[in-house]
C-alpha cells in the first residue's frame, strides 16, 4: 500500500524514486564499463607480447638465413678462380629454381645457372670474321645486283671450315635468296644457319638470328600455321637462358616474338616469365653495385631488397680483389625455407607480413584490417625488411573479455531495439490512420462533387420546367431528355456505390449465361457514345472476325466496359477518340480499350486497381473521381476468372486490358 502512495500527489517520491535508479543504473553501468576496459587492456597486453616473441623468433630465423647465404657468398669471393665456377654451380642447384648467383670479373660476367638469366648487364665484344672475306659476294649483291654470282660466292664460303665464316655466309646466302624472293630456300638456309648455334653471328647467337628471321619471313608470306608454333619455340627458347644476350636485345626480340604471337598466347608467355625476369633485373641491380665498388663509392658487401616487375627480390653481394659474387633471390625461396615457420604461426592464429621500404609486399599476406600487431622495422632486425606480425583473429585473441562486452552491448542493444520498434509500430499506426483518414477524406469530396453535377443539373432542369419558362413542345422534350440522362448517370453512381460494397462484403451475386462478346461490345459502346457525344468524344470498335462466346454476367461485364471507357474519356481531354478491340488470345477473349491520355506512371500501374487509389496524373489534372472504378473493374473480371492488365506510359496513353475465358462448346 505504501508503494501505491507514490503514485499520487505529490509526485516528489516517485521523481526520487526514479533518480535514485537512475543514478544506480548509471554507476553500475560505468563501473562494469571501467572493469570491461581493464580486461581488454591486460588481454591486450597479453597478446602484445605473444605477437612480439613471435618476431622475435622470426626475425631470429630470417636472420640465421640470411647468415648463412653470406657464409657461403664469402666463402665462393675467397676461393680461387679455377674452383669458382664448380663451388656457384654445387651452391646455386642448393639453393633451387627461385636464385641466380653471378660472379662480376673485369672482363665478363658468369651466372650459376646460366639458363636462369635472360639477359646480362654487359657482355664481351665476340670474336667475328673480318668483314674482307664476305666483299667480292657483297659486291656482286649489292653492286653488281648479280645475285646468281653472289649465291655461288656465299655458298663457296659456307663450306669453310672456319664456323663464324660460315655463319656469316649462311646468313647472307639466306638474305639473297628472299631478294630473288626464294622464300622456301631463304627458310632452308635460315634452318642451316640456325644449326651453327651458338656460334656468333653479326654479334648475336646464331640460332636467335636465323629463328627471328625465319619467324618474321613467314609472317611476311602470312603463313601462319607454321609462324604460330615457330613463334611459340622461339619465345620459349628465348625465356629459357638459351642465349646470352644483353638486355636491349632480349627486349628487341621479345618484343619482336609479341608481335607475331596471339594476345593469349602472349599473355600466357608473361606469365611464366615474370620471376625470370626479375632475377635479371636483380643482376643488373648488382652489376652496378660492382661499378660503384670498383670506383670506390661504396662498400664492398651488402644486402638490400629491390622491388622489379611487381615482386621483390634479395640482392647480397662479397666482393674480392677483381670479382665480386653475388646472389639474387625472388621471394620463392624465402617462402620454401619459410614455409614450416609461417605455417606454424598461422595454426596459432598468427598472420606474418613482410614489406619492403618502399612498404611493397614481399612474403606473406597484408589484409590492411585493425588488429593487434607488432612492427619490426629494417633498422631493429638488421634486415633489408619490415616485419609485421599481427592476429589473424583478433576476436579469438580476444574472446573473454568480447563475450563480456557482447552482453552487456546485447543488453542495450535490446532497450535500443524496443524503442526503435515502438516507435516503428506506433509510427506506422499513426501514419496509417492518417493515410486512411486521406483517403476517406479524398473519397467523401470525390463522390460529393460526382453526386453534385448530375443533382445541380436535376435541380436547374425542374425549377425551369416548374415555373413553365420552357415556352416549347420541343424544348421540353430536350429538358426532359436531359432530367432523363442525369437521372440514369446518378443511378449509376448509387449503383456502382452499392455493388462495390456488395463486391466488398462478399454478397454480390453473378448471373452468369452465354454472351456474344462482339454484341456486348457493340452494346455498350453505343449507349455510350450517345452519352458523350455532346462533349465530342468518338468510340472506335475493332473486332477480329467472330468471337468465342464467354460464360458471365451481362450487368457487371457491361459495367466493366463503360468504367474502362469512362476513364478514357476523362483522361484523355486532347484526343477525343477511344479505341475499343476485342480478339482471341490463350484460349480467351482479349478486350482492350486505348487511349491517348494523359498515361499512368510505372510504379503506379499496379496500385490503381486498388479501391480509393488514383494516378498521380489525374490529381495533377484536377480530373474528379472516386477511385473505385478500376477496382470494380478488378474484382468483376476476377470473379469471372479472367485477368486485367495496364500498358501505359506518361503522355502517351493508356491501353487497358481485360482476358475472359472462352466457354467451352
Amino acid at each position: 500500500m505504501r508503494f501505491m502512495q507514490w503514485f499520487r500527489p505529490p509526485h516528489h517520491l516517485l521523481a526520487l524514486f526514479l533518480a535514485i535508479t537512475l543514478a544506480l543504473a548509471t554507476g553500475l553501468g560505468w563501473l562494469g564499463w571501467r572493469i570491461l576496459q581493464q580486461d581488454r587492456a591486460l588481454e591486450g597486453q597479453r597478446v602484445q607480447e605473444r605477437l612480439g616473441q613471435a618476431a622475435d623468433l622470426i626475425s631470429a630465423n630470417l636472420t640465421r638465413i640470411i647468415a648463412a647465404l653470406e657464409e657461403r657468398i664469402s666463402g665462393i669471393s675467397a676461393l680461387p678462380q679455377t674452383v669458382v665456377a664448380s663451388e656457384a654451380t654445387r651452391f646455386a642447384q642448393e639453393l633451387g629454381d627461385a636464385t641466380v648467383i653471378v660472379v662480376f670479373r673485369p672482363d665478363g660476367i658468369d651466372s650459376y645457372p646460366q639458363s636462369r638469366l635472360l639477359y646480362y648487364p654487359f657482355l664481351p665484344t665476340p670474336q667475328e670474321p673480318s668483314q674482307r672475306v664476305f666483299e667480292a659476294g657483297e659486291n656482286f649483291e649489292f653492286r653488281a645486283n648479280d645475285f646468281d654470282r653472289a649465291l655461288a660466292s656465299y655458298r663457296e664460303l659456307a663450306r669453310a671450315p672456319d664456323v663464324l665464316i660460315r655463319a656469316g655466309a649462311m646468313l647472307r646466302l639466306a638474305r639473297v635468296l628472299r631478294k630473288m624472293r626464294r622464300p622456301d630456300s631463304a627458310i632452308a638456309a635460315y634452318g642451316d644457319l640456325a644449326k651453327l648455334d651458338p656460334a656468333s653471328v653479326g654479334g648475336l647467337p646464331a640460332g636467335l638470328v636465323a629463328r627471328a628471321a625465319t619467324c618474321e619471313l613467314l609472317a611476311e608470306m602470312k603463313r601462319d600455321a607454321e609462324l604460330k608454333p615457330a613463334a611459340l619455340a622461339l619465345d620459349r627458347d628465348l625465356n629459357s637462358g638459351r642465349w646470352k644476350l644483353t638486355q636491349a636485345t632480349y627486349r628487341f626480340y621479345a618484343q619482336l616474338v609479341s608481335g607475331w604471337l596471339s594476345p593469349a598466347a602472349q599473355h600466357d608467355a608473361d606469365q611464366q616469365v615474370g620471376g625470370a625476369l626479375a632475377l635479371a633485373a636483380g643482376v643488373d641491380s648488382l652489376w652496378e653495385e660492382w661499378e660503384r665498388i670498383r670506383q670506390g663509392e661504396t662498400a664492398p658487401s651488402g644486402r638490400r631488397s629491390l622491388w622489379v616487375y611487381d615482386q621483390s627480390v634479395f640482392l647480397l653481394w662479397r666482393s674480392a680483389p677483381e670479382r665480386m659474387v653475388g646472389l639474387v633471390a625472388a621471394p620463392d625461396y624465402f617462402r620454401e625455407r619459410w614455409h614450416g615457420t609461417v605455417q606454424s604461426f598461422e595454426r596459432q592464429g598468427i598472420q606474418v607480413t613482410l614489406t619492403d621500404a618502399d612498404g611493397h609486399l614481399v612474403l606473406g599476406q597484408n589484409s590492411g584490417a585493425p588488429s593487434p600487431r607488432v612492427t619490426r622495422t629494417a633498422s631493429d632486425t638488421q634486415l633489408p625488411w619490415t616485419l609485421r606480425v599481427a592476429s589473424a583473429n583478433p576476436m579469438a585473441d580476444l574472446a573473454e573479455s568480447v563475450s563480456r562486452r557482447r552482453l552487456l552491448l546485447a543488453g542495450m542493444g535490446l532497450v535500443a531495439l524496443i524503442v526503435l520498434a515502438g516507435s516503428y509500430f506506433i509510427g506506422r499506426a499513426v501514419t496509417r490512420e492518417l493515410e486512411v483518414a486521406r483517403v476517406q477524406s479524398d473519397f467523401v469530396s470525390a463522390v460529393s462533387h460526382e453526386f453534385r453535377t448530375p443533382l445541380a443539373s436535376l435541380l436547374q432542369l425542374s425549377e425551369l420546367l416548374a415555373d413553365g419558362r420552357v415556352s416549347t413542345d420541343r424544348q421540353r422534350q430536350v429538358y426532359y431528355q436531359n432530367l432523363l440522362h442525369a437521372t440514369q448517370r446518378l443511378s449509376r453512381l448509387v449503383e456502382g456505390l452499392l455493388d462495390f460494397g456488395r463486391m466488398e462484403a462478399g454478397v454480390r451475386e453473378y448471373h452468369f449465361e452465354l454472351l456474344d462478346p462482339g454484341g456486348l461490345i457493340r452494346g455498350v459502346v453505343d449507349d455510350f457514345a450517345r452519352e458523350v457525344e455532346q462533349r465530342g468524344y468518338q468510340v472506335e470498335i475493332k473486332l477480329d472476325g467472330e468471337l468465342p462466346p464467354v460464360r458471365g454476367d451481362r450487368e457487371a461485364l457491361g459495367r466493366v466496359l463503360w468504367n474502362l471507357l469512362d476513364n478514357a474519356t476523362k483522361y484523355s481531354p486532347q484526343c477525343k477518340t477511344v479505341w475499343v478491340d476485342a480478339g482471341c488470345k490463350d484460349g480467351c477473349v482479349a478486350i482492350r480499350v486505348r487511349d491517348r491520355g494523359f498515361g499512368i506512371a510505372p510504379g503506379e500501374q499496379e496500385l490503381i486497381f486498388k479501391k480509393f487509389v488514383r494516378a498521380s496524373s489525374a490529381r495533377e489534372a484536377g480530373v474528379k473521381g472516386t477511385g473505385l472504378g478500376l477496382a470494380m473493374v478488378e474484382r468483376i473480371v476476377a470473379a469471372h476468372g479472367g485477368h486485367t492488365s495496364v500498358e501505359s506510359e506518361p503522355g502517351a496513353g493508356s491501353t487497358f486490358t481485360i482476358l475472359l475465358p472462352a466457354a467451352k462448346p
